[in-house]
């Protein structure tokens, strides 16, 4: 099993760099990576969405901006890294290549575009598609990866690799997925028997009473502007 950041840190090495980090939602990856010495700022849609990433402060120099993947609000050449950790998915089907060219616009020359994405497989799909089935997006998410020389990006290395997420209860499970979309709360709280159901049947006993452990196949792409 390897963590996100540990391939992050293993492909790409932030550390020193000057990193953007796409749809930063709470704010974890650019808290950890600031930690590591690295020059972050955290991109969302909304104030509303950067709320939790705000109010949870971080080390000196971490920075949160609102704006959108297709439209990012930074001049060319701005960063060493453009990372899209988990959310190029969530970005509407029709702006993926524009979203990948924007992030091209904004690296410095040498630059990489870091793209780690779920795929759609593993029980912990098969729990969470109970709330929302993101075949479709994961789907198009990896065929826009597969098209990246629209986007002027060259992929240049393609590792894939589980993740194991435990989960304390199935009242953190909610959280969880609310966390990434609001709207997701009611879609939850219909169909929460099933998805008690399934809590308990798939993935493993975690180290809690109570907590289960489910698997998350990954796929990380490291992109670099095409020659």
């Amino acid at each position: 099993m390897t963590a996100d950041i540990a391939m992050l840190e293993r492909l790409v090495r932030p550390g020193g760099k000057r990193v953007l980090d796409i749809g930063c939602g709470g704010g974890a990856l650019v808290r950890e990576l600031a930690d590591r010495g690295a020059d972050v700022v955290g991109l969302e849609i909304s104030q509303a969405q950067l709320a939790t990433a705000v109010a949870r402060g971080g080390p000196s120099g971490a920075r949160y901006v609102v704006g959108r993947a297709q439209e990012l609000p930074f001049d060319d050449g701005s960063f060493d890294v453009a990372v899209f950790m988990r959310t190029l998915h969530h970005v509407p089907p029709a702006d993926l290549i524009p979203a990948l060219r924007e992030a091209r616009r904004v690296l410095l020359p040498g630059g990489v575009v870091y793209v780690a994405e779920p795929l759609a497989e593993g029980d912990y799909f098969a729990l969470t598609r109970l709330v929302e089935d993101e075949l479709e997006v994961r789907e198009a998410a990896q065929a826009a990866l597969a098209e990246a020389t629209l986007a002027g990006l060259d992929r240049v290395t393609t590792v894939k690799y589980d993740v194991r997420l435990c989960v304390a209860d199935l009242a953190s499970l909610r959280a969880r997925l609310v966390s990434v979309d609001p709207e997701r709360a009611k879609l939850f709280d219909a169909r929460e028997a099933r998805l008690a159901e399934a809590f308990a049947a798939l993935g493993e006993d975690g180290e809690s009473s109570g907590e289960r452990c489910f698997l998350q196949p990954m796929r990380a792409d490291v992109l670099r502007a095409s020659s």
